[in-house]
């Protein structure tokens, strides 16, 4: 005899549960996207961490449907005609200030420091979007701010990443004009620096020379190109912000900035 609330509890298990097959599908989907190439069916497998006969099965699907292709050549397999139309759909539906905007907001809650956004423009890194944290004594950041490219954190995230080429007249407009430190005032020291940075995948800046007793770091964030496109800050007092390498400020930084390229579409690389 079936109880009342049997057939409720079935469906609601079932909606919990979802399609494992889709998921399954899903799984394979990301290995092959993964592989930054073409990939044959063993390689798969084995970034799927499945038999071959099982992924097999599943391709034959995902090949009828546009989302894996095979090249008859070298019998590869690849993202398929509608994997990448539904990828450039996705990209143009994204939002990457929005989606910044709620990521500072997140990351602020966690280490209670002032947060915020910033782009690149023609003139260098500019503030577009900033959280207060919810200490008495903060750091207020106005939303327009320029920002240098040598002495700050955010614009040493976006020389390092960026081409040359985009980065050179300001980089020497700035050693014309600016009091820099002295492993700053030659091509090798900015060099060093700026290395050192793609290195660390932070930059951590105390006394910043325009506001002293203010510290900051920043992270990069990358798109679906593998551009940087982002750089998100932490700010706070000098003596009241923990900048070291491992300690919760830069750590959950860094997750924050790299959650956020995710978002974006850009694909992790191991560090």
């Amino acid at each position: 005899m079936r109880l009342p609330n049997q057939t409720t509890d079935a469906r609601d298990t079932e909606g919990k549960n979802g399609v494992q097959s889709l998921e399954i599908g899903m799984a394979i989907l990301r290995a092959i996207s993964g592989g930054h190439r073409s990939m044959m069916l063993k390689d798969i497998a084995a970034a799927a961490d499945m038999p071959a006969s099982k992924v097999h099965r599943y391709i034959v699907s995902l090949v009828r449907s546009g989302l894996v292709e095979q090249d008859p050549m070298t019998s590869r397999y690849d993202l398929g005609p509608f994997a990448l139309s539904l990828g450039l759909v996705a990209v143009d539906r994204l939002d990457r200030v929005k989606l910044g905007l709620s990521a500072i907001a997140d990351l602020r809650d966690e280490i209670n420091q002032t947060t915020a956004l910033a782009v690149w423009s023609d003139n260098g890194p500019v503030i577009i979007r900033s959280v207060r944290p919810y200490r008495p004594i903060t750091v207020n950041v106005v939303t327009g701010s320029a920002l240098q490219l040598l002495t700050s954190a955010s614009g040493r995230v976006f020389a390092a990443w960026l081409p040359r080429n985009t980065t050179d007249a300001l980089i020497g407009r700035e050693r014309a004009t600016l009091a820099l430190p002295a492993e700053l005032q030659t091509t090798a020291g900015i060099d060093a620096m700026l290395a050192q940075v793609r290195a660390d995948h932070v930059s951590v800046v105390s006394d910043y020379h325009l506001v002293p007793g203010v510290a900051a770091a920043a992270a990069p964030v990358f798109n679906f190109k593998h551009e940087i496109t982002l750089s998100v800050l932490a700010i706070g007092v000098k003596s009241m912000i923990d900048l070291s390498p491992d300690g919760q400020v830069v750590t959950a930084l860094k997750r924050c900035a790299d959650e956020l390229s995710l978002r974006l579409g850009h694909i992790l690389q191991a560090k």
